[in-house]
């Protein structure tokens, strides 16, 4: 809630009073975390049955809405069956030079869970940190987080990461990557200001 001095008190300025020269509210902008204003953001969900209509998914919504909030331009996100879909789409989305392209889903143990084997090939550079932290993180709710496979790494000035495909675990993902995204758009686009 944003608190206005205007607010309150009798209603009548005191004769004494310089007038009010407040800057006008700006409560309706999105909160922004670093500089990203212009950059693109693609979203690739690995789902069968989504794929297939058999359920909504629930993810890239989530993305979507944090891409945005964060200054980015998204593209529509893309929902495919796992495996090699999955790979396809993201080439697809690189050759739109994206700063950021997150997947959700096909990151466990499942037969068809091949999102990081069609993910790694395509890293010109690895960002372990950023997926140790994402896997601490939803440990500290669910032992099952360290089941997750997922990389996260560069390809060309491209940011890519693997998220699961629950919500939650998307969400943990999400608020690691928050305070980073900015600053890590800028060392790949070679900008060095520390």
């Amino acid at each position: 809630m944003t608190h206005d001095d205007s607010f309150g008190g009798s209603g009548a300025a005191p004769s004494h009073a310089a007038p009010s020269h407040a800057a006008p509210s700006h409560a309706a902008e999105p909160h922004r975390h670093g500089d990203v204003q212009g950059r693109k953001a693609g979203v690739v969900i690995a789902s069968t049955r989504a794929a297939a209509g058999i359920y909504d998914d629930e993810t890239g919504p989530v993305i979507t809405d944090w891409l945005t909030e964060h200054g980015f331009e998204v593209f529509p996100a893309m929902v495919v069956p796992d495996g090699e879909p999955v790979g396809a789409a993201i080439r697809a989305l690189l050759t739109q030079r994206p700063a950021v392209v997150i997947t959700s889903g096909g990151t466990g143990l499942n037969s068809d869970d091949r999102t990081p084997d069609v993910t790694r090939p395509l890293l010109d550079r690895e960002i372990p940190g950023i997926m140790e932290a994402i896997r601490r993180a939803g440990a500290a709710k669910t032992p099952l987080a360290a089941l997750s496979r997922g990389y996260a790494g560069a390809a060309g000035k491209s940011f890519i990461v693997n998220l699961p495909g629950s919500p939650k675990g998307v969400m943990d993902g999400l608020t690691v990557l928050d305070p980073l995204i900015g600053h890590l758009c800028d060392q790949l686009e070679g900008n060095h200001g520390h």
